[in-house]
């Protein structure tokens, strides 16, 4: 941005921080300047004039636009009036964060809040601001902010056995990008109705904890548990897509407040080429899966033990509320049993990539660290299915049944034609189960790896429903690395939602069979498709393809809980 806009910019940050100072009567001085500055420079600004300042068309073609400004003006600014926003705000934080550090309050204690809290002699710095493109009437500004301060901020905690501790919170260093959305845009000083203040992305947050006088490691449990409880608040309090809503003039903002827009379903379905940790034996991987950090949002899978190319087949439900910035987090882990479980790698999917209504089908790579996101390290990969569903969407996926009914989003879809049933099912709770018969045409096979010494190989598949173990095999075709085989076999699926079919290939010899590799279907997508034919790689092969052909009748029913 120019200096004039610059400029601008800096003026609306000054009115955020107003919104603060206005709650003290410490900052009477502060207030009467800083309002006398902001009336000069807004008093013949119109809402178009605001939004022509922060336009760069509205500049001559000499003026050289940047996506990020550095900040030093407003820094040295800032520097001189933290004094009084330390005494205006130090009351104001403290009110505001107890009732979220009580709400979050681990087992272990009985008891949580501050006894004393300043925010130091230490200024942040901001080292860069930019403006997001808003479609809508607002002003949408993102400013980068480094805070290594020296606050003095001490909790008074007590344990459940009556044991009562000041801990003190030292060390705080901080890396963030603050977002702040100014709108409605009006015509009437100072040009917007609200202002709406979020923790965009939060790069670095560190401090450490000690006992006046003693060592809190001596309470076994209550460091970490504090540590968590300092995390989750900061995450649910202030962290996008949570935003804080501050009225600047009189009306409605209701729009404004974080509301949920709709649900993501997720199957996940198996990893493979995991890392293996233990010196005896393999890992023994379970994942944790989240769109929002907090404790009571993360979903956990099963651990499967001893196994680098798990399958796990569990279905999770999230709350999306912003479909535009989040993302999927999936952290796989090595079971360890009493000890801390050790991460064996990480993948995130953002939530727009989704096409609301239609299942995706996707492997992720997993890299030892979501910020840097450079791995050549090969972690292995988590295989996916995701649907996401609007509330209210109108494309067949609204959903008939009330909250009442334990369905999950992706049974609720397949439903979702209508029931002439519905006076019924408002008797009692009761979910889907999608049954049918599932008929499977093994078509071919292309380039199957050679198993003999002569450069060929006697294929033949074995088809296996996980959860029943109904299994069906092909006949052997010899001496063929593309074999042709067009033959069909029925399974009936119980509950097709919760079941995979496994398509393993070996190769046959007189005295045993030798494994070629496998491919896992879900049996999402031909329930939602009804047929479909498809080439499917060989995993645990160095080359193969399989060329399949599904069919789903249905026959749903359903069972009560």
């Amino acid at each position: 941005m120019s200096f004039v806009a610059g400029l601008i910019i800096g003026i609306v940050v000054g009115i955020a921080l107003i919104v603060v100072f206005v709650r003290s009567e410490n900052a009477r001085s502060v207030r009467r300047s800083a309002l006398a500055t902001t009336i000069a420079a807004f008093a013949r600004m119109t809402v178009e004039d605001s939004k022509k300042l922060l336009a760069p068309e509205y500049y001559p073609s000499w003026v050289v636009f940047s996506q990020r400004q550095k900040l030093t003006w407003l820094n040295a600014h800032l520097t001189k009036i933290w004094p009084y926003v330390d005494q205006a705000a130090s009351e104001l934080i403290k009110s505001s964060v107890e009732p979220i550090l009580e709400q979050y309050r681990p087992a272990v204690l009985s008891s949580l809040s501050f006894s004393k809290l300043t925010l130091g002699t230490v200024a942040p710095q901001f080292t860069g601001v930019s403006i997001i493109e808003d479609e809508g009437e607002g002003i949408t500004m993102e400013l980068e902010m480094n805070w290594d301060g020296n606050p003095n901020i001490v909790l008074d905690i007590k344990t459940r056995l009556g044991v009562g501790l000041p801990v003190q919170v030292k060390n705080i260093a901080f890396t963030g990008v603050f977002r702040l959305i100014f709108k409605p845009l009006v015509a009437e000083f100072p040009c917007f109705g609200a202002v709406s203040f979020s923790l965009r992305h939060k790069k670095k947050m560190d401090f450490t904890l000690k006992v006046v006088g003693g060592d809190i490691s001596a309470i076994p449990g209550v460091a970490d548990a504090l540590e968590n409880t300092i995390r989750d608040a900061v995450e649910d309090s202030i962290t996008w897509p949570v935003r804080k809503v501050i009225p600047i003039l009189p009306g409605d903002y209701n729009d404004l407040e974080l509301k949920p827009v709709g649900t993501l379903e997720v199957k996940l379905v198996q990893a493979q080429g995991l890392t293996n940790k233990d010196i005896i034996g393999k890992s023994d991987p379970f994942a944790d899966l989240y769109i929002r950090p907090l404790r009571n949002r993360m979903k956990t899978s099963k651990v499967i033990n001893n196994e680098l190319n798990p399958i796990w087949n569990e279905h999770f439900e999230f709350i999306v509320e912003d479909i535009s910035t989040q993302h999927l987090t999936i952290k796989v882990y090595d079971d360890e049993g009493l000890q801390a479980s050790e991460l064996l790698g990480c993948a995130q999917l953002q939530l727009n990539t989704l096409e609301p209504g239609k299942v995706k089908d996707v492997w992720i790579k997993l890299v030892k660290d979501l910020d840097l996101q450079r791995d050549n390290k090969d972690r292995g990969k988590v295989h996916l299915e995701l649907l996401y569903c609007p509330y209210g969407m109108e494309n067949g996926f609204t959903n008939p049944f009330t909250s009442n009914y334990t369905m999950t989003s992706l049974e609720k879809a397949l439903k979702s034609n209508g029931d002439a049933e519905n006076g019924d099912l408002a008797q009692k709770k009761r979910s889907v189960i999608i049954r049918g018969v599932f008929s499977v045409t093994v078509i071919s096979a292309e380039d199957l790896p050679p198993t003999d010494l002569m450069g060929k190989a006697d294929p033949f598949v074995v088809l296996t429903m996980k959860k029943t173990g109904m299994k069906n095999s092909t006949r052997v075709v010899n001496e063929n690395l593309n074999p042709v085989w067009n033959q069909t076999f029925d399974f009936v699926v119980e509950d097709g939602l919760h079941d995979m079919l496994v398509v393993e290939v070996y190769d046959h010899d007189t005295f045993g069979k030798d494994y070629m590799g496998r491919c896992i279907l879900t049996l999402t997508r031909v329930i939602l498709e009804g047929e479909y034919k498809d080439c499917f790689p060989l995993d645990g092969a160095k080359s193969g393809k399989l060329h399949l052909n599904l069919k789903w009748m249905a026959q749903p029913i359903y069972r009560d809980s």
